[in-house]
């Protein structure tokens, strides 16, 4: 069977068992703080496991897109190493939400794999929860039943916590499992040793594909286990590993899955899968890691530096790495698979095929920018090696490697290659020394306790839908405050409220939240008291949370809710305003322009858009204008509240890149704009008043940012340039002319800059001197390190000259003017080329002794701050980067 009709099987069969067939839901995770990605198949499902939402069907299944990179579930290290670990997986699964259980669950299984798909019920094998003392669970008797109905009792295997427990997390829904394993050996070894022995042991041939999780506890903060008031099934089978089996193949990777890739790989790379061990790592590694990133990008998420973006970005950078050291690739590559990922699963997830264009641009260029920081580590190690070397030594301190992978990086296995090919060996204390400190400083950065929710009334009918009144009122009265806990950070703590219903909407969407107060009503004097102030409410797995710093005195009783109604008033005619602009931006510029991050205030709005170059000064003044005519026409609000998604994409919606939509959504239309929109909005464009356009920039690659004021706070800030303006025209003594006035100055400026310059430039030749003659000489470079006080462009000028007069000059300069150090670092291109040192990364890397930031070019950076105390450090450690 190929894959797409192994998929469809599994589908129509739960079908046909009353399952409703849902979407795979995004890889990314919004709206869990404990999650960055979708690492299980029962993500998307949890609330319903909680009570915290009604499912829609008791019974459904699917295929999910799921990534496990992070966290408990972390396959990376495994993945390209063995056949059968993937970064990204699809997971088929039927569930069943309070409906049927062991039995049903563990019959249809058998079924499934025994009747439909053939599989040979001798070669399958099934584990059980054995118990466990520490959690006072016995042995899952109902289970080991279920199995011996149908299956040889010698084939049911009793494990423990570890094997036959499922959790998601540290805390949440919980339970024992059943898991079915398949023995894929010839006969010949499996009659030298029995399947039994090796379930569980690691063996690439006897391989777990389906986990029937019986959910029935939620984990808590302090570990113990609570009964959920309803049992639910969560199955998961590894869709790669079950098409390996009924394909009969002995590798994930030779399935119909992966092998057009692999094909692809072959043709880009000239080297052929199959005939070297650690060429066919790196072929595996670059095939699976292509669907990993291509799914976070099609689902809106851009590689970067932090979160969810780091992951991928380090996704990538290991794919890049492998194809790099052990496929010759030198240049860009990646990138080219996606064209056939399309083809082979474009079907299944549309989604690819829609941001196609999107997902192969951000590759490239993201493989590009780690090309040339490998290139930049590759000399700077070399010079490390060279050094050594001279010395006679054999170890390279890793303090060094972890400068290269935590200022560079570099790859830390990439350096370890590089040291055995030259008879050297790593200092892997020390590095794991240095990792555990960084390790630390970002546990203590980010350091949140959470505690258990407290319930003060059992109440399952609260959530997003049933309990957000904001659309409506600015106020209710709170009959329940459902439940709270208590929130401690490294900077204190806060608590968190859930309302039976509220009017505060909660950050999402771009719109920011929705600030306020509750006030408790006090029967007996029939008047409201103990105000409290709400500083902000959030979504956290469809749950609207409260943000105070201390809890009610008397929590149980009747609230008033009620919302800054002037700060949401200025938040929705942004919100409103961001819609026109979407509109606008797609009729002037085109309709690939695609929302890609918003920031919707009460003080301004920013919308970032898909757009390859920068607009015209036209094309803002049609944007500007386009938007006003809206404003002026005075559109009313067309809210269609609950509509299918399906028939909202038929009338013309715009669905925003990246955001997730259940089954039913909210539409908002003003006149030719519509899009799927959650928040709140004005009730007539022509409340907004005014619209002006800030500022246009860049934000990435393909990606434009507009910012914006609209009403009152637009009028407000040219209230303030026309008093700057009365200002200037006071200073200028009111001349009729003031442009010129303006000018005339101008040009008498420039004549006395001149002059200052000329005496300037004497004053820089002769401190060059100085500073030349004060310069410390070591076998790897010429140091300079100077203070000064003179403005940046003269330091400039001296340090550039002195670049081309000095070979191998490393120069350090520190400025200090009014406020604020400025650091300029400066090297020759000998540094640059030979010894792979980086002016910019430098720079980044000593702004931390000024508590500033910094960037530049290779051979030129400046960073500032407001540290005066930081010199000595600086010097220290920019003496390090020489050998000093």
């Amino acid at each position: 069977m190929r894959a797409r009709d192994i998929r469809q099987t599994f589908l129509d069969f739960f079908r046909d068992k009353g399952h409703h067939i849902v979407p795979s839901t995004p890889i990314l995770i919004k709206d869990d703080p404990t999650l960055l990605f979708t690492n299980a198949g029962m993500n998307p499902f949890k609330d319903y496991f909680l009570g915290h939402k009604s499912p829609a069907y008791p019974r459904v299944a699917d295929t999910q897109k799921c990534l496990r990179v992070t966290g408990k579930h972390n396959d990376l290290d495994d993945v390209g190493h063995d056949t059968y670990h993937h970064t990204m997986f699809e997971m088929i699964g039927n569930w069943s939400f309070g409906d049927y259980f062991k039995k049903e669950t563990i019959a249809w299984a058998w079924e499934l794999l025994t009747t439909v798909y053939k599989i040979p019920e001798e070669n399958i094998y099934v584990t059980i929860f054995s118990g466990d003392a520490q959690d006072r669970l016995p042995e899952d008797e109902e289970a080991r039943q279920c199995w011996k109905d149908i299956l040889d009792e010698t084939h049911i295997l009793p494990f423990g916590r570890k094997d036959n427990f499922w959790e998601m997390g540290s805390i949440g829904p919980c339970g024992p499992c059943s898991e079915i394993h398949v023995d894929l050996r010839n006969s010949e070894d499996k009659i030298q040793i029995p399947g039994r022995e090796l379930v569980n042991q690691d063996h690439p041939q006897v391989i777990e594909i389906w986990n029937l999780v019986f959910i029935e506890f939620l984990r808590k903060a302090d570990d113990s286990l609570e009964r959920l008031p309803a049992q639910h099934v969560d199955t998961g089978m590894g869709f790669e590993r079950l098409c390996r089996v009924l394909q009969g193949k002995s590798s994930n990777y030779d399935t119909d899955i992966f092998t057009p890739l692999i094909r692809e790989v072959e043709k880009y790379s000239g080297e052929h899968y199959g005939r070297d061990a650690q060429k066919d790592i790196a072929i595996r590694v670059v095939v699976d890691h292509i669907r990993a990133i291509a799914f976070a990008i099609a689902d809106g998420q851009r590689p970067s530096n932090n979160g969810a973006g780091y992951v991928i970005r380090r996704i990538l950078r290991r794919a890049v790495s492998y194809a790099y050291r052990f496929l010759g690739q030198k240049g860009p590559f990646i990138y080219k698979l996606i064209h056939a990922l399309v083809v082979g699963m474009g079907e299944a997830f549309p989604e690819l095929g829609r941001r196609e264009v999107s997902i192969r641009h951000l590759i490239k260029e993201e493989e590009q920018t780690f090309l040339k920081t490998i290139d930049q580590g590759m000399k700077r190690m070399a010079h490390i090696i060279r050094e050594l070397q001279k010395k006679d030594g054999t170890m390279i301190d890793g303090v060094q490697i972890f400068e290269l992978y935590d200022t560079y990086g570099f790859p830390t296995d990439l350096s370890r290659i590089l040291a055995k090919e030259n008879g050297l060996t790593l200092d892997e204390k020390s590095f794991e020394k240095e990792m555990l400190k960084q390790k630390e400083r970002s546990r203590e950065a980010s350091i949140i306790e959470k505690g258990d929710w407290v319930t003060i009334v059992h109440k399952r009918t609260y959530g997003t839908v049933g309990g957000f009144l904001g659309y409506d009122y600015v106020e209710t009265a709170i009959t329940w405050i459902i439940q709270y806990r208590q929130v401690k950070t490294h900077k204190g703590g806060y608590y968190e409220l859930v309302f039976d219903k509220t009017p505060f909407y909660p950050e999402g969407g771009g719109q920011v939240a929705d600030s306020g107060f509750i006030e408790c009503f006090d029967e007996d004097f029939g008047h409201f008291h103990e105000k409290i102030t709400i500083l902000g409410t959030k979504k956290e797995n469809d749950l609207i949370l409260h943000i105070v710093e201390k809890l009610p005195q008397y929590p149980h009783k009747v609230f008033r809710a009620r919302i800054d109604v002037p700060r949401r008033i200025y938040i929705e005619k942004n919100h409103t305003a961001t819609h026109l602009l979407h509109h606008t931006l797609r009729e002037v510029l085109g309709n690939h322009v695609e929302q890609r991050g918003s920031y919707v205030g009460p003080d301004r709005l920013r919308f970032d858009f898909s757009h390859p170059v920068k607009l015209s000064p036209r094309e803002l003044e049609a944007v500007e204008k386009g938007v006003e005519v809206l404003i002026n026409d005075q559109l009313p609000l067309e809210e269609v509240r609950i509509t299918s998604l399906q028939k909202a994409l038929e009338n013309g919606a715009v669905a925003l890149f990246g955001e997730k939509y259940g089954d039913t959504v909210r539409t908002i239309r003003f006149g030719g704009s519509i899009e799927l929109c959650g928040g709140t909005h004005v009730r007539n464009t022509g409340a907004i008043q005014a619209f002006q356009i800030l500022s246009e920039s860049s934000v990435a690659s393909g990606i434009r940012r507009i910012e914006a004021l609209t009403s009152t706070t637009l009028i407000e800030h040219l209230k303030k340039i026309c008093k700057r303006y009365n200002i200037l025209l006071k200073r200028l003594a009111h001349p009729a002319d003031p442009l010129k006035a303006v000018q005339n100055l101008q040009e008498e400026n420039k004549v006395l800059r001149a002059q200052v310059e000329k005496f300037t430039v004497q004053k820089a030749r002769a401190l060059k001197e100085l500073w030349r003659s004060r310069a410390q000489k070591t076998p790897s470079a010429t140091l300079i390190c100077e203070k000064t006080d003179l403005k940046p462009a003269t330091v400039k000028t001296i340090a550039l000259e002195l670049r081309k007069e000095v070979p191998d000059l490393f120069l350090l300069i520190w400025q200090t003017m009014d406020s604020e150090v400025t650091l300029c670092v400066v090297l020759s291109d000998r540094l640059v080329t030979e010894r792979g040192l980086n002016a910019s990364t430098i720079i980044q890397n000593l702004a931390s002794y000024i508590g500033g930031r910094g960037g530049g070019q290779s051979f030129f950076a400046m960073a500032k701050g407001r540290d005066f105390g930081g010199w000595d450090a600086v010097l220290q450690r920019a003496k390090a980067y020489i050998g000093l």
